[in-house]
Parts: C-alpha cells; structure tokens; sequence
C-alpha cells in the first residue's frame, strides 16, 4: 500500500455499553420472585407441576382416543412378560416387577410432558438394582446359590418369606415393622431404599436446576454404557438357559468369574431348559425379524413374547416339566397389593452411593428419549419436569415395593408405531398390569426361568447390534468410537457402575485432550481473494512476504500454553528465547573481543561501539501475524503466554500481531494491559481480519525502507 506514513487500516468498531452485573440485585429479584405469592402463581405452579391439568380438558375424544387405546393395550401386553422377565435381573420377585409397572405407568400419567414416553421396567435399571441387591443379600448372610422358590399364594406370606431354610438370624428394621426377614423380603427392601434415594436425588437435581450433568453423557459413551451393560445382562442370562445353579457374582469382573462358573458347571445342563430355550430363543428372533421387515405392512407388531409366556407355561404346567426334569419356574406370583412399606431408613446410607448412577442414568435416558419424540411430533418437553417426574415415578413406588423405573426406548417405539397420541395410553398399559395383578397373575406359576431369560436376550438385540456399526463409526469419528469402545469394555469387564464412571472420564479427557493438542496451521492466502486458509489441507495458497501467519484451533489457557509455544516456534522455525541468549552471548564475545583489540593497541578501553543484532540472520519475515478467530477465551497462563511471545518477538525485531479476536478475547487482553497503558498501541497490535493485519505489516516494511533510503 502506498503512504509515507504507518496506519492501521483496520477499521475500528464502537462496542455496546454493557449493562453493570450486580449480584446483589439479581438475587434480590429472583428472591423476590420466588417467594412471592399469588392466586395465579399458585395455579400456575399447580399446572406446571401437574401437566395432565393442561392438555386432558383439551383431549381430543374422537381423534386420540382410539390410537392411545391400540397402543396402551399392545404396551401392556409386552409390559407383562418384561416386567416378570426383568426381576431376574433385579434378583426379586415377579410381582414387585408387575407393581413397578403399574404405578410408573399411573404417576408419569399426571406429571410427565412427553406424549409418548414409556416409563417402566428397564433392563439396565434392572441390572444395576440387581448388583446391589445381591451384594447387600450376600452381606446380609444369605445363601446366593439358593434357588428357592415361592410356594405362598398370599401377597403377605410371600412379603414375610416362606421359605424358612432361608430366614435370616438378622432382625431387621423395615419402616415401622420389626420382624426376622426372609431373603425375598429383604432384597426388596434393599430395593426399595436404592430406589427411593435415587428418585430423591432426582428431584434434588430439579429443584437445582442440575439438569446440565447429562450434558456430560454423550451419546457415544452412553451406546458404549449400554452396549457393556447388555453383555453382562447376557451373561447373567446363560445359567437360566442351560438350566445350572452358579451364584451371581458380585464386584469387579463379574462378566469373565460368571463365564468361568458356567465351564466349571456345564456338566449340570439341564437339557429340558436347553431345549426349551433354544425353541424360545428360535421363534422369538424369528418373528422380531419378520416384524423389523414388514412393520410397514404391519399396523401392530406382533406380541411375540406374550405367545411365547402362554404357550410355554401351558406346555410347562401340563408336562410337568419342573417335576420331571427339574426345570426352574418362577413360582407362585400371588394377587392383590402388599401393604405399603417405608423404605428402610437404615438401608439408606448403604445404598446412598449405588444411587447416584441409578438416579443419572435414569434421567439421561428418560429426558433423551422424551427430547427425540418431542422433536419428531413437534411439540416441546420441559427437561426439568421430566426430571421431578421421573423422581416421583420412585420416590412413590418406593412404598409399594417396586424398584428403579426409567424411560424405555422399545415399549416407547411400540407406543409411537401404534399411534399413540398422549399419555391416555400409559394408563391403559397400566389396567392391563392391574388386571393381571389382580386375576391373573397366578397362572404363570409353571412358567420356566429359562423363557424369562430368553425375553431379556432377545431384547438386547438393539444394543449388541451396535458392535456392527463400529467400522462405519470409526471412519466418521475416531474419538467418538474410542469412547464407545472405552466404555463398553469397562462396562462389561469391570463393572457397570465403574463403567460409566470410567466412561464420562474418559470423555470429557478426550475434550482435554482436544483442547490441550489442537490442529495448529500455517495460513497461506487464497489467490485474487482477502481470505487466508491452511497451507497444509488447501493447494495453490500463495505466501505473503516476509510474514508468517499462524492458527491456533483452541482456547489458549494454562493446559496448552506450552504446545502452542513449542507450534509457534517450530512454525516460525525461531525461539525467540534461545535467539536472545544467542545475541547476548555474541553480544559479550563481540565486545570481549573489541575490549582485547583495544589493549593491544595501547588503549584502556574500546569506545563501545559494538554492532546490535536486530534480526537473526537467516530469516525471511519480519511479522507474525496471530489468527485467534478459533481461540475462544484466555485464562491468566494464555495471557501472560501472548504477552511474553509479544515481549521476547520484539527483542529480536520481530512483529506480533493479532487479527480475528473475538470480545472475550479483547477484553482479558485489556484487562491484563497486552496494549499498554491506556490502550496505546491497540491499533497497531489488534486487528479485525487477518487481511487487514496483514497489509498493515506490508504497508509498515515499505514505510520503514523508504525512510532508510
């Protein structure tokens, strides 16, 4: 550019006045508005509490009523075998699994915002409650290897145990009931408590506002979390469908001590659940891929696993198949409600723990799935009621002997396939488990274990088909399918709880990791254009002369302020560093020299005159030219960082400048005075493009060597 004098031909922009954060008022307003007290906030507070308030006035009889209907009763229908089936995994009975069904289905009635939501029974949830269960049976002094079975057809003989080989000498304390406890009953009551704590963690969690942990349950860690899970859930599975009795093992390595027991036991395979699994496992998979390929023919998906629970519980009772051939069954599931029961107190602090994952993991899936079929209808769903809803849906069934319920994503494609429109339709499900709760729950007292099993197999199909998807993830995203990987292998061979731990870990590292090694890059300018892109990734970039522009693809804080030196110094190809202590050193020997030079002709001292090395010899650019467009802020390290390469640049006569600065930015650079007193030099070391930084450094170099001629 042609001009005697230097100027920044940046242009400069005007910021906004910004408004003055006082905390102090800002809480005195949101005191003021909470505890402020209205008719119409009462009501509102009522209604946003009790969502059904709003929409069931407006319900739409004639348009919804038979598609909730449709999709209730199909719902209900695969919620009774599921529900029996997942209290394997819970290590309960099948009734507490056919009350948890019932009344999360009646509470997310009244306080859910998603229309199409099935909250229930959850293999995973299962799986966790179960590992707790059994670790607190054990310690209690319980015969884990016990296989007993119910023989009580009353909902209070089987609550009290009775089987008394297996009554435990320890007197426990359940709510207001002081009683020597069987081993069914104390399991539930260790249930109950793990299940009341989390749902008051959830509830907690709303109150806060803390809905922002999920955030750090990506979706790769939580398929990775899942995927594991479902591999133990298979293995825990295999004993029941070869018939053996092994213990269920509790602790680290659960996956590989289970499979060791299944080799040393194979010799005790019962052939009649082996059989009968295999014809189970056969047809089930059969008609669940029939359906997956015609479901657009099909207007309802077949109820596979209930005509699969009938007819194997016919042929089990009228073949006398546990009399003959010893065949575990399930036993008496009895009628009617248990009386209530406060979870016991003093179990609580035990499971307090064991809760926080249950009470996160519950809520994630929930409000993730709520969050998908919201989208997909074009409604909205408030993730903070979401989150008190599924509270409720166990603080309340807590006291009726349920256990953890969560968001389950099969029953709520069924629910959506079917035509569900609101959540009319959970309370239909929820009549259908009434109905067998009350009459005919008895008649599945001759069905086998092994059948059971078998449903919860075949209902990781979703997840364990994730393993084929891996090789198309990992050409999409390498992290991303590390993570999966990570997690699913600590999930599986370690445990399910310190699985997910390891995983968030091991994703927000990756974040670190991200941020702390970032893409750094030479920019080179676009041919007949003002835009600059990386030399690297983009032919035909033409360099400027004499200037180096340098990208750093990350905030600059204390965690990679020393990667970005060792990038900027092996970009540049000079450390600033060692070239003043160069300089210095042939400073002195030139001076050392000039000072022998002048003894030996007779003179005391040398005049001092000594030459200064500006610039290094050897370098072709004068200017470093910053582009911070991807550094989103600086800590005080990423300050004091630029401020020192600002400082030790311009001792060996080299520029830095700054260009494409974002506000934030700006501002830490004032605060910490990068521009000097009272901003002095801000036009002529900040600048808004890079282009514009850059004809300011050409424009200065010509300045310079026409005042030197």
């Amino acid at each position: 550019m042609e001009g005697s004098t230097l100027e920044n031909i940046s242009y400069l922009l005007e910021r906004r006045a910004r408004k003055q954060w006082n905390p102090k008022e800002v809480l005195k307003g949101k005191l003021s508005k909470s505890c402020s007290c209205s008719v119409q906030k009462l009501k509102n507070s009522f209604i946003g509490f009790f969502p059904v308030v709003r929409w069931l006035p407006k319900y739409k009889l004639k348009e919804h009523v038979w598609g909730d209907i449709m999709s209730g009763l199909i719902v209900g229908i695969i919620l009774v075998p599921q529900a029996i089936a997942y209290c394997l995994l819970a290590g309960l009975q099948p009734i507490n699994g056919l009350y948890t069904s019932f009344f999360a289905n009646i509470i997310y009635f009244f306080m859910g915002t998603s229309r199409h939501v099935s909250v229930g029974i959850f293999s995973l949830m299962s799986l966790m409650v179960g590992q707790v269960v059994d670790r607190e049976v054990q310690l209690a002094g319980f015969d884990m290897s016990d296989d007993s079975q119910v023989v009580a057809m009353g909902p209070e003989d089987l609550w009290y145990g009775s089987n008394t080989a297996n009554i435990t000498k320890l007197n426990s304390t359940l709510g207001a009931f002081n009683m020597e406890c069987g081993k069914d009953c104390y399991a539930m009551s260790v249930a109950a408590a793990l299940t009341f704590i989390a749902g008051v963690y959830q509830v907690l969690m709303a109150v806060f506002q803390l809905g922002f942990v999920s955030v750090y349950l990506s979706g790769p860690m939580l398929d990775g979390f899942a995927t594991g899970a479902s591999l133990t859930i298979l293995t825990v599975q295999v004993k029941y469908l070869l018939g053996i009795k092994i213990p269920r093992t509790q602790g680290f390595g659960t996956l590989i001590i289970t499979w060791i027991n299944i080799f040393k036991n194979i010799q005790n395979t019962n052939s009649c659940d082996v059989i009968t699994s295999a014809i189970c496992i056969a047809v089930l998979v059969a008609a669940k891929e029939l359906g997956d390929r015609y479901k657009d023919r099909l207007k309802i998906p077949l109820p596979t696993e209930l005509v699969v629970v009938v007819t194997a519980t016919l042929v089990s009772h009228f073949a006398d198949l546990n009399g003959v051939y010893g065949s575990s069954i399930s036993g008496a599931i009895p009628t009617g409600f248990i009386q209530p029961q406060v979870p016991s107190l003093g179990m609580m602090p035990r499971v307090a723990l064991d809760a926080i994952p249950l009470a996160v993991i519950s809520f994630a899936f929930t409000v993730s799935l709520a969050e998908m079929f919201a989208k997909k209808h074009g409604y909205t769903v408030r993730p903070n009621q979401e989150m008190l809803a599924i509270g409720f849906c166990n603080i309340i069934p807590s006291f009726f002997h349920c256990f953890t319920t969560s968001a389950a994503l099969a029953k709520t494609l069924v629910k959506d396939s079917t035509g569900c429109h609101t959540q009319v339709s959970s309370l239909i499900s929820a009549f259908v488990v009434l109905l067998v709760l009350l009459f005919f729950a008895p008649l599945f007292h001759s069905l086998q274990k092994c059948v059971l099993a078998c449903i919860i197999i075949v209902s990781l199909r979703g997840a364990l088909r994730k393993f084929r998807s891996v090789p198309g993830q990992w050409q999409i995203n390498k992290v991303d399918t590390l993570i999966w990987i990570v997690t699913m292998l600590s999930s599986a061979l370690i445990s399910t709880e310190m699985g997910l731990l390891v995983g968030v870990v091991f994703s927000i590292l990756c974040v670190v990791a991200r941020t702390q090694l970032p893409h750094v890059a030479v920019l080179g300018q676009i041919q007949d254009s003002v835009f600059y892109e990386d030399s690297k990734e983009y032919k035909n970039l033409s360099t400027v002369p004499k200037v180096k522009i340098f990208r750093f693809q990350a905030p600059l804080y204390y965690a990679n302020k020393d990667f970005f030196l060792r990038s900027l110094y092996k970009t540049s190809g000079l450390d600033p560093v060692l070239e003043e202590a160069k300089r210095k050193k042939a400073e002195k020997k030139a001076k050392a020299k000039a000072a022998k030079q002048a003894k030996e002709n007779g003179q005391e001292k040398s005049n001092g005159d000594t030459p200064l090395i500006l610039t290094p010899a050897g370098l072709d650019f004068h200017t470093i030219i910053l582009d911070c467009s991807s550094i989103q802020f600086l800590d005080t390290a990423g300050l004091v960082t630029l401020k020192g390469i600002l400082k030790d640049y311009k001792e060996i006569g080299i520029s830095i400048l700054l260009a494409c600065c974002n506000t934030s930015v700006i501002d830490s650079l004032k605060q910490g005075s990068y521009f000097g007193t009272y901003e002095k030099d801000i036009s002529t070391l900040l600048f808004y493009t890079v282009h514009s930084a850059v004809q300011f450094a050409v424009s200065r170099e010509v300045a310079i060597g026409d005042s030197v001629v």
